[in-house]
């Protein structure tokens, strides 16, 4: 099995695509194409976690935040991100990070958070935009079926909760068939009218090279015509933050202390209580705070995150409760997902958890 092999099994949970323009998720360091002796999984790479994972015989790290988010001109061991870089590559460790595109991703990072705190009825906090795509091809009555399905089976047809949402009209189509070619119908070098289906769906960016392929490997045409238009429906599966409800709502001090306990947090900071029970739970792994409107207009009781500003806090009494619980405390679940998915789809092979205590933070 190669290392890439194991990276696979996470994009198809959380596709690069879904990462955030200031990201730069993915391979850090190493040859996806080596063999994979065993994964070790983190939230951060430091020093420590290239040393552990060479005791481990684990020749690939995977983390959450990725090693890498500035360019480096230069490999001299300066500071610990490139003596990291060094060590990795001198014991032919490879390094993948999964960043905002598994906290955007549907039952990533945040969705984990939920699960922790026991939430029902999720729902992405502020869906992502810009991200779907309608595909419009033509085919011939015959096939309509066929390639409608084949394009179904690979991710299309997906809207919000429904799927398999097509859109079909009829109409004919022209051509004429030159002499080097090999027609479905028609002869060559005469003009043919052919009954078609015009087929339109939608699908997410990150699917459209997969789906082309099924396209043309389902369609008879020798020379299949298609095109894809952006459109504006929000993608609910993706985006950031995750609202839902607790079970059995809680008085404002016992759902921080629970709260506090679930993230083994060292201190929660919270904002002037509201003396109303909590329901609704609005929250977002890490930096968060910019989801704070997302959060009221929600009808959140109280919204979770890791890091909010000092005058972020101002002004928000009369509509929402705060509690900021620590970066890496609403962020440590992240491996529990990286196991999850590698142990489906490889049962035997060797994961390991960081032992190496990597949150710089500490509490007095």
């Amino acid at each position: 099995m190669k290392t890439g092999d194991i990276i696979q099994t996470i994009e198809k949970i959380a596709p690069l695509a879904l990462q955030e323009d200031y990201d730069n998720a993915g391979w850090q360091v190493g040859d996806k194409n080596a063999e994979a002796t065993g994964v070790l999984l983190c939230i951060d790479v430091t020093e420590e976690v290239i040393d552990e994972a060479v005791t481990l015989n684990a020749n690939l790290i995977i983390s959450h935040h990725p090693l890498l988010f500035k360019g480096i001109k230069s490999l001299t061991g300066k500071n610990y991100i490139e003596r990291t870089i060094i060590k990795a590559i001198q014991h032919n460790i490879s390094i993948y990070a999964s960043h905002t595109n598994l906290d955007n991703a549907w039952l990533g990072v945040n969705f984990k958070m939920a699960e922790k705190l026991g939430l029902t009825n999720l729902s992405i906090l502020m869906p992502q935009n810009g991200k779907l795509l309608k595909l419009v091809t033509y085919v011939p009555v015959s096939h309509a079926d066929a390639v409608r399905n084949s394009l179904f089976s690979v991710g299309c047809g997906n809207i919000g909760d429904y799927d398999l949402c097509s859109y079909n009209s009829s109409g004919f189509g022209t051509f004429r068939a030159g002499e080097d070619t090999h027609p479905y119908c028609g002869e060559i070098g005469r003009i043919h009218q052919e009954e078609e289906i015009r087929i339109e769906t939608v699908l997410p960016e990150y699917l459209k090279q997969t789906v082309i392929q099924s396209l043309l490997k389902a369609h008879p045409y020798e020379e299949p015509a298609y095109d894809f238009v952006r459109i504006e429906n929000q993608s609910i599966k993706s985006g950031s933050g995750v609202v839902g409800e607790l079970l059995c709502p809680m008085d404002e001090i016992d759902f921080l202390q629970r709260t506090k306990t679930v993230f083994h947090a060292g201190c929660i900071k919270y904002s002037n209580l509201r003396n109303r029970r909590i329901r609704r739970v609005a929250l977002c792994g890490g930096a968060g705070a910019f989801l704070i409107p997302q959060a009221i207009a929600s009808d959140a009781d109280v919204f979770i995150t890791g890091e909010i500003k000092y005058h972020d806090y101002f002004g928000y009494d009369e509509h929402i409760l705060f509690a900021e619980v620590g970066h890496y405390e609403t962020e440590q679940y992240t491996k529990d997902i990286f196991c999850d998915i590698i142990t489906k789809k490889f049962p035997t092979f060797a994961v390991h958890y960081t032992k190496v205590e990597t949150n710089p933070i500490n509490y007095l």
